[in-house]
């Protein structure tokens, strides 16, 4: 059982943190020795990696990600600072290294959003770069450096600092925008090796279920939802397989066929799922009509519409809404009146229009009003 559970209670905000979450799963998903992911379990994130070959174990790699940071470059100071004088394993490096207690060979890293040292630099390197093999001569001032400023440092394995600098990778990642854009590229590239080019608003919205996903694990309590905390690679590629095929389903129904199954899904009743179907007809045939509104008008509602379906979506998918199909479309429809009552002067009433945007999001597979259907 882990040893700090703080994390599930105190990580609201921890945007960064989540958006290094999805760029893992996405790793998961594309590498086969990538088992499974602990989410704020021992540490802030743990990859669970089978053995290679020449290997005889499997590796945890333990990994903390730091972005609450000030406005400087990481040395060797700040990683062995205890918060107390006295306080003997509350430094970054402490708490790393005292990872290495379980039966898993302990690899470790730290993701910033600052850069770092020149003294810190070799361990941004690959592991196989000339500029950190030990014995080098940088290494070999750090670590002398790391044994003057916390002297006889040892894990629970007896392994000391040489060890935690041969195994540990710093991983700067410079803001949150380029790790968004990131995940972004991944998502694309991957769909494009299985046959199926993505729409950005598509990625967009598996990106968001990730995001989902990845919070409710942080979010969830080891001691009562265990299971939610680890994801084994087995149950990614299952939700990427599932989501790829429901999109490539929704590219080649008929317009608003995909819709309709949605609403009949949702358990909602002909007459709902007939008007559904008929808004966002008429939604279609206003957004090809050039005169109808200005481009500018309706590029802005269109975008109000998808940033309110995302985040809809994303807290259906989390368990953050807790309502069945009825009541989540009833839900969607009353934010697009909140849209509509909100916007500018001079507008005139926009509802249907706002409406039919939300009915096309869901006919291309963008939005489901049941949760079971996820």
């Amino acid at each position: 059982m882990p040893k700090e559970q703080g994390g599930p209670i105190a990580r609201q905000g921890f945007t960064y943190q989540d958006e290094i979450a999805v760029g893992f799963l996405l790793d998961m998903i594309e590498d086969p020795l990538l088992a499974k992911i602990h989410f704020e379990t021992h540490d802030d994130l743990v990859l669970v990696r089978t053995a290679s070959a020449g290997q005889s174990q499997m590796t945890a790699e333990f990994v903390q990600v730091k972005s609450g940071e000030p406005d400087k470059l990481w040395s060797i100071a700040d990683i062995c600072h205890r918060k107390k004088r006295d306080a003997v394993g509350t430094s970054i490096l402490e708490i790393s290294i005292g990872r290495d207690e379980h039966e898993e060979v302990a690899a470790f890293r730290l993701v910033t959003l600052r850069d770092v040292v020149s003294d810190l630099a070799p361990l941004t390197y690959p592991s196989d770069a000339d500029g950190r093999k030990p014995g080098c001569k940088a290494m070999t001032a750090l670590e002398a450096a790391l044994n003057e400023r916390l002297p006889g440092l040892a894990s629970p394995k007896e392994n000391g600092c040489d060890y935690w600098l041969k195994n540990c990778f710093w991983d700067v990642r410079h803001d949150l925008k380029a790790v968004e854009k990131a995940n972004t590229i991944r998502v694309f590239t991957l769909a494009q090796r299985e046959g199926q080019p993505l729409l950005i608003e598509q990625i967009d919205v598996l990106l968001n279920e990730m995001r989902a996903w990845v919070k409710a694990a942080g979010d969830a309590k080891w001691a009562s939802d265990k299971a939610k905390k680890i994801v084994p690679r087995a149950d990614a590629l299952e939700w990427w397989k599932q989501r790829l095929a429901k999109l490539a389903q929704g590219a080649d129904a008929p317009s608003g066929g995909a819709l309709a199954d949605k609403m009949q899904a949702a358990a909602l009743p002909g007459t709902l799922i007939a008007l559904a179907v008929d808004l966002r007809r008429s939604y279609a045939a206003k957004v090809r009509t050039a005169t109808y509104m200005d481009t500018g008008t309706a590029e802005a509602l269109k975008d109000q519409v998808k940033s309110k379906v995302q985040s809809l979506g994303a807290d259906l998918a989390a368990g953050l809404i807790n309502m069945d199909g009825l009541q989540f479309h009833a839900r969607c429809l009353a934010e697009m009146e909140t849209i509509n009552e909100a916007r500018p002067n001079g507008i005139e009433d926009q509802s249907a229009f706002l409406k039919g945007c939300l009915y096309d999001i869901a006919d291309r597979c963008l939005l489901r009003f049941d949760r079971a259907t996820l």
